[in-house]
């Protein structure tokens, strides 16, 4: 329950981001983009930020190749009058959902392991009962063993 309810939390704080996650970086960076949009060098960035001009510029570039640390962007972010916002979207439309449909991969894969052994026994299920069997399965694993839904060995 406990699990269920930090969910549910997560995914309402969540619902806000989900336009958000749409919006793609800017070509040339974040910090470049609202730097110049500003009309702030390099330089004064810099100042702001108490570091050297040429500090700025390998800023810019590590945001471009991903190696920029979130402190850094936070720092640069303030020196410019901004926030920055942080956050990992689902990309389905919730956590709730994504577990879910995990689990229902979960359970199809060891539902059909189990429906393998019944047809050699002719004991198979009909489509209709897999699939309510599958609901079943999924919701029972995670209420009940929600971890092994990430274990891709099984």
């Amino acid at each position: 329950m406990k699990d269920l309810n930090a969910r549910k939390s997560l995914d309402q704080k969540l619902s806000s981001f989900r336009d958000d996650a749409k919006i793609s970086r800017p070509h040339r960076g974040w910090v470049k983009a609202i730097r110049n949009a500003l009309g702030m060098t390099t330089a004064q960035l810099a100042q702001r930020m108490g570091v050297s001009q040429p500090r700025i510029t390998e800023l810019e570039h590590a945001e471009i190749e991903d190696k920029v640390t979130l402190g850094t962007l936070r720092r640069a972010a303030e020196a410019m009058n901004c926030t920055l916002v942080y956050a990992l979207v689902p990309i389905q439309s919730s956590l709730e959902e994504t577990l879910l449909n995990r689990a229902r991969r979960k359970a199809s894969k060891i539902l059909g392991d189990v429906n393998h052994t019944m047809v050699l026994e002719n004991q198979n299920l009909t489509q209709a009962e897999i699939k309510n069997e599958i609901e079943e399965l999924a919701y029972k694993l995670i209420s009940q063993k929600i971890r092994i839904l990430w274990d891709d060995k099984s």
